[in-house]
């Protein structure tokens, strides 16, 4: 008689599911904590039903009223792919900033925009992509060679910095409520050692040593994995050391697991796990596994909680296979379950005490390369050039949302100056030049010169631009070039052929206006390189070459044309009074703002503080360590400190034991250089020599 009673609600659930969906289980009282729910939310599942749980398109099981739910949303810079939302600078650009505070603000209110969408798509019952609260966001991979056509995605060339800024953006992201309630889950990508080529990705083995592993690619995971609750981390496409980072042991188990305890959920990237095992003869792949459920045994078998693809079918056969015990569904169930409940009763009341709109945000990247003078522009005529002045496509960069409306280049100037239609006419001329998201960025089907899937295998400015700055100087007008990109370009070629350059990346909707207030001397906050710019392309060691040795500041021995950490302003600063605290541990400048070429009655200075260790024989030069960024009123001066008393500043003061193969913190009594000053060129950085002391 019971058997046919099941049977029968067994039919009811499926014929009627709306009546089932009203029953009260446990795991749907929300008076019980969240462990006991999930529990007995996996006790009431079938096998197929875990499984169809653990791939990112969770379908709706109706006889226990879950609904559907899909893991893959985009918030890269703004809410992306769905619809109408705010579209704020590249993480390249944001970088720029050298702001960490002002990113999280940026990222509460995305995470706000991201819950009214949410609630809204719940309405309508969209449970598809892009529509959920679990966001592929933020990219913390290292930018380590310019030619990488995804670096704008990413928050620079330094691990410091990069970490900074990531976990900023999971803070805001993720508590942006005013009670620090959970609103929104980050995702940290791409674990790890990922950074190009795109045309090979699906079959590149990054062939990295533990040094460069342990000092360059891992630090910035390590970092906000520490200290925060980030709830995702996403494996790479690529191998590292000859395994794919979706099955790779070394990575998920004895590292994030073991080593750093970590206890969110990994996420595969989107269909990682067909390269390990498809055979195809269009996009070579990694082939290392001979059949799908092996690679998926290998995945799941392991740390791998959640596939972004479609291999249900090869789970299916590598727990029924026994290959996966179902032990294991359910520890990564827990994990999917866990936040999956906590994201699904998140209600937040959003803190908007600090407003930021993305005008004020796009003035704090632009980056002042050079200024003879000419800058900024008041009472001039301007003519407006380059295949970037009226471009409404370009300033969106990419993964990004569709704004109200995007203010161009064009657009901003002409609001803001008298134009002209000639150059002759003009007593300035602005070239809006450099690349577009069409040129670099994910895996684009593009091969041209200069140009190859994403990626760069030049670095100089086009040649078309070269030509065209060229004849427009033999004008003999001023010439300011804007110089739009996701990153580094090459100027040794043109750089004395402008009078002015001003870097403004991929600046976001209001992009237009900023530059036109930029420009105008309206504000004197400009942001500082967060990558070296280099003379040329010869300056590059191999791209598809991992070892860091002559990439970025940190190892470069030859001179940039530009320096990371470098930046003009319209204030004239210098510093003084440089010392160090050795009981409190906090170094102290006196900065200066002596005089101003703007209207603006202050200015921001980014003071920058590095380490160097001067007996290293590693190759590295110096790491950068601590930023303090302050506004000074004209004439004034500020005594500013950056601090390294405390646990998670002592961090970057590690450096990595080849005996022990670990990172390690300085012998008490060891000598340190700790360089402070306004880039990261020894010319620009006052030394201060101490010695570590352990409490």
């Amino acid at each position: 008689m019971r058997r046919l009673f099941i049977t029968l609600v067994s039919i009811v659930c499926i014929v009627i599911p709306q009546i089932c969906s009203a029953q009260q289980y446990p795991f749907q009282d929300t008076s019980l904590d969240i462990d006991a729910r999930v529990n007995d939310l996996i006790g009431q599942l079938t096998l197929d039903e875990k499984l169809s749980l653990l791939e990112h398109q969770n379908p709706a099981i109706p006889r226990l009223g879950l609904k559907p739910y899909s893991w893959w949303n985009e918030a890269l810079h703004g809410v992306g792919r769905n619809g109408i939302a705010t579209v704020w600078p590249m993480p390249i650009a944001l970088a720029a900033s050298f702001d960490d505070i002002m990113v999280e603000h940026i990222f509460v209110r995305i995470a706000a925009e991201a819950h009214k969408k949410y609630t809204e798509s719940q309405a309508q019952g969209n449970y598809g992509d892009y529509a959920g609260l679990t966001f592929f966001t933020p990219n913390i991979n290292i930018f380590r060679d310019p030619r990488w056509g995804r670096g704008m995605e990413t928050y620079g060339e330094d691990p410091y910095l990069t970490a900074k800024m990531g976990k900023a953006c999971v803070g805001g992201l993720q508590h942006g409520s005013i009670d620090g309630s959970l609103t929104a889950a980050a995702c940290l990508k791409h674990f790890a050692v990922h950074s190009g080529p795109e045309g090979i990705r699906h079959q590149f083995d990054a062939n990295v040593s533990l040094r460069d592993l342990w000092t360059t690619y891992l630090p910035a995971f390590e970092y906000i994995i520490g200290f925060s609750d980030v709830k995702q981390v996403m494996c790479g496409y690529n191998r590292l050391n000859g395994t794919p980072c979706c099955t790779n042991r070394e990575l998920l188990v004895d590292i994030l697991r073991n080593k750093w305890h970590y206890d969110g959920i990994v996420v595969t990237d989107c269909w990682a796990l067909n390269d390990c095992w498809e055979r195809d003869t269009v996009i070579p792949r990694h082939e290392t596994h001979a059949s799908a459920a092996l690679a998926a045994s290998d995945a799941f078998g392991s740390e791998v909680d959640l596939e972004c693809g479609s291999g249900l079918q090869a789970l299916k056969i590598a727990v029924d296979s026994g290959y996966i015990p179902e032990s294991k569904i359910d520890e990564h169930l827990r994990r999917v379950l866990s936040l999956r409940m906590e994201l699904a009763e998140s209600n937040p009341d959003f803190n908007f005490s600090h407003k930021i709109t993305p005008h004020d945000v796009a003035t704090e990247t632009f980056v002042l390369l050079k200024n003879d003078g000419i800058l900024p522009i008041d009472g001039k005529r301007i003519f407006l050039v380059g295949p970037n002045a009226n471009d409404t496509l370009m300033p969106l960069g990419n993964y990004n949302g569709t704004p109200l409306h995007t203010s161009t280049i064009l657009e901003g100037l002409s609001q803001r100056f008298a134009m002209t239609e000639t150059a002759n006419d003009a007593d300035i001329i602005v070239y809006a030049g450099g690349l577009n998201p069409q040129l670099e960025g994910e895996e684009l089907p593009i091969d041209i010169p200069g140009f190859h899937k994403g990626d760069r295998t030049r670095i100089e400015l086009p040649e078309n631009q070269v030509e065209e700055i060229r004849q427009l100087k033999k004008l003999g007008k001023p010439l300011v070039l804007l110089l739009c990109t996701g990153s580094a370009i090459a100027l040794e070629n043109i750089i004395n052929e402008t009078n002015a350059i001003m870097v403004c990346w991929y600046g976001g909707e209001d992009m237009g206006k900023a530059v036109a207030s930029a420009l105008a001397g309206e504000s004197d906050n400009f942001g500082r390189l967060p990558v070296t710019f280099y003379k040329s392309t010869s300056q590059l060691p191999d791209f598809d070459d991992y070892n860091m040795q002559g990439r970025t500041y940190r190892y470069m021995k030859e001179k940039p044309l530009f320096p990371f950490g470098y930046g003009l302003s319209y204030s004239d600063f210098s510093i003084e009074k440089v010392k160090y605290d050795k009981y409190f541990k906090v170094v102290y400048a006196t900065i200066s703002n002596n005089g101003s070429k703007a209207k603006c009655k202050s200015g921001k200075a980014v003071l920058q503080l590095y380490l160097k260790y001067p007996n290293d024989t590693t190759g590295l030069q110096k790491s950068l360590i601590g930023i303090h960024k302050v506004e000074i009123p004209i004439g004034e001066k500020i005594t500013v400190g950056i601090g390294i008393n405390r646990y998670f500043d002592q961090f970057w003061l590690r450096k990595f034991d080849e005996k022990t193969r670990e990172m390690t913190y300085p012998e008490d009594g060891e000598k340190l250089i700790l360089q402070v000053g306004f880039s990261s060129d020894d010319k620009d950085l006052e030394d201060i020599t101490i010695k570590y002391k352990i409490r």
